[in-house]
């Protein structure tokens, strides 16, 4: 048997005549196949340098059996064409056996005995050459690009080719990670960080609505009203403003925008820029908002001493002193251009039950004249018979305010109408005056303005104007902050005390209508316009404490009690009376409230005074007693009335 060698092979070739049938010819790489070219010989390299093995004794075998066939022994073999792998230098793939070829029509299409799979061993198989990564060609038409695609769809160590993404696509998983966080990344494959910025997310999202469900309302509003928070929530919009450009531009590298076309890549990247852009937007708004709310916040309510003004520390676990009742002074001011100093033309003491909220407002005129000054105070020094102001000016109540400060010498310091004002009040009353708010009458329209109006009850058609040419008409109307102003002011064809009691119902009206969704709503322009019309003694630290409290008044018992004719004398007041109805009021409203908690006993008496140290101490009320004259009772048996009666709220 003979083989042939290949190129540049030293040993002698044997002569073709040697070749005995059944023998498997070599192909050369890029000569013409001849019969003896199909197999390099055993132990020798093939050109492209995979080496060939040795046959095994079962193959020895079985090709000397396959060499005495009938078909084959003896007949030469017609030469076959190359494949590619074949031209190509490379070991040829074997391919699965076919039925063999009827007698007479040659081997051409005959597979050699040794590579048919059937025949191999084990060890044979485990021997056999493989190009790695290469899969086996298919047969047929098309077989060899059918094998390519499976080749690189099969081949180990390397990922499927992914599908040219588009601009659009890119965008919108990037603006989708806006609201969603991560899920760009988990379209990338990017699984485990993208996983863990949505689960992050979540988790924060979940324990702020668990931490704002777990508080009730007031409690909420406090804690959001504190400095401290206030800063917190500054700080944090400026981080997450970073945070969110980071996301949406981490997002849109991570899918891959370089696959793109140029101009493709420069669209999306404007896109994706605004889209940067956009989402800081909010953040810095708020953070905006929250600035400017706390330095109005900081400029209305005082934190330390000035002015004449000076605040008390609080106590955070006993914000009221121990006190079951807190009295706010609320004043209406008419600064006008053509007046000098504050004229106090609206007065009205708030006297709350901080449990319950049961609310009293004690109403007095602003011509009640001759009020009194407890003992030791520069006023009482200066008129121990009562108040009587400038010359000529008839000692009326709202005067006590401009004196106090146009008169330092008397007072022994500057800007003390305020206290002055709180103690002649507190001391006709028989209570501690804890607090005092000024609302300039012209800026209270702006005040109703910015809440969007206030629905009101109006009895009977309210003229205003120089001439009485304008009107609020009869009914239940939505005002706007100047025909509020008008029906709150206005004296044509009624009084002072008809337009105080047309005062009160407006306090009601807005302590009913100003909820917490609408304050939170408009907020910015609440306190730009109670910047420019409120002046209070509050101190700055309370306001964590007020806002629960407002929200208990809202919801509970409002009661009214005006000092005006025929219950009292605005000339000539009965002091000890004025006491009584006080203290009288009070503890009606503490009834309602043991009622409503459905407490079995009664309350024991409190005192309806609050002093607190340093204070100027009121007067004692002594307790009312039984008169039979006339004129020392009014004409209504129970002149405090609820004030949604009074007001038909």
């Amino acid at each position: 048997m003979g083989f042939r060698r290949g190129a540049g092979d030293a040993r002698p070739e044997p002569d073709d005549s040697s070749q005995e049938p059944g023998d498997v010819p070599l192909i050369h790489a890029g000569s013409a196949p001849t019969p003896r070219d199909a197999t390099p010989a055993p132990g020798t390299a093939a050109q492209d340098g995979t080496a060939t093995r040795e046959p095994g004794d079962g193959e020895r075998a079985e090709n000397a059996a396959d060499a005495e066939t009938p078909e084959t022994s003896g007949k030469p073999e017609k030469p076959r064409r190359p494949g590619k792998a074949e031209t190509t230098g490379k070991t040829p793939t074997p391919k699965t056996p076919g039925p063999k070829a009827p007698a007479g029509e040659g081997a051409a299409g005959a597979t050699p005995a040794a590579d048919r799979p059937e025949a191999r061993t084990d060890s044979a198989k485990d021997e056999a050459p493989t190009t790695i990564g290469r899969p086996p060609a298919a047969d047929g038409p098309g077989g060899e690009d059918t094998g390519k695609a499976a080749a690189s769809a099969e081949t180990p160590g390397k990922t499927p080719a992914r599908r040219r993404p588009t601009p659009w696509g890119i965008v919108g998983w990037t603006a989708l990670s806006i609201i969603a966080p991560g899920a760009a990344h988990l379209r990338a494959g990017r699984k485990r960080l993208g996983a863990a910025i949505l689960g992050t997310y979540l988790v924060v999202l979940l324990g702020v609505a668990a931490f704002a469900l777990s508080q009730d309302l007031g409690s909420l509003g406090g804690f959001a009203i504190r400095d401290s928070t206030i800063m917190v929530v500054i700080v944090a919009a400026i981080v997450l403003a970073l945070v969110w450009f980071v996301l949406v531009l981490s997002s849109y590298i991570v899918q891959d925008p370089d696959r793109l076309t140029g101009n493709s890549q420069i669209g999306s990247g404007l896109a994706v820029g605004v889209l940067c852009v956009a989402v800081m937007a909010p953040f810095g708004l708020t953070a905006r908002n929250v600035i400017s709310t706390r330095n109005d916040l900081n400029d209305i309510f005082p934190s330390s001493p000035g002015g004449g003004v000076a605040a008390k520390p609080i106590d955070k676990k006993d914000p009221w002193a121990g006190y079951q009742r807190v009295n706010f002074l609320l004043l209406g001011g008419d600064a006008a251009r053509n007046r000098v100093g504050v004229r106090t033309d609206s007065m009205t003491v708030a006297s709350v039950d901080v449990k319950s909220g049961n609310t009293v407002l004690f109403s007095l005129p602003r011509n009640l004249q001759y009020v009194r000054f407890p003992k030791g105070h520069p006023l009482h020094r200066q008129f121990p018979n009562g108040f009587q102001g400038e010359p000529g000016s008839g000692g009326l109540l709202n005067e006590v305010w401009e004196y106090a400060d146009a008169h330092p010498e008397v007072m022994g310091a500057k800007h003390t109408g305020p206290e002055a004002l709180k103690t002649a009040i507190g001391h006709t009353l028989g209570l501690k005056i804890d607090y005092y708010a000024l609302v300039d009458m012209w800026g209270f329209a702006e005040l109703i303005d910015a809440i969007g109006g206030l629905t009101v009850k109006v009895e009977q058609d309210v003229q205003y104007g120089p001439y009485g040419q304008f009107s609020v008409k009869k009914g239940t109307r939505l005002l706007s902050g100047e025909e509020v102003l008008w029906y709150g002011r206005s004296r044509t064809n009624s009084s002072d005390y008809v337009r105080m009691g047309r005062q009160r119902c407006l306090l009601g009206a807005i302590a009913k209508q100003a909820n917490p969704a609408l304050v939170l709503t408009r907020f910015e322009k609440i306190f730009g316009a109670a910047k420019r019309m409120f002046k209070t003694d509050i101190p700055r630290d309370l306001l964590e404490h007020l806002v629960p409290l407002g929200l208990k008044v809202k919801d509970a018992k409002i009661t009214s009690l005006q000092f005006v004719p025929p219950l009292i004398s605005t000339g000539n007041p009965d002091w000890a009376k004025i006491r009584r109805e006080t203290l009288k009021a009070i503890k009606q409203s503490e009834a309602a409230s043991e009622t409503v908690a459905a407490i079995g006993t009664a309350a024991p008496d409190r005192p309806a005074a609050t002093p607190s140290p340093g204070a100027p101490k009121p007067t004692k009320t002594p307790k009312p007693k039984p008169t039979g004259t006339g004129g020392s009772s009014a004409p209504d048996d129970k002149p405090a009335k609820r004030l949604d009666e009074v007001c038909a709220f």
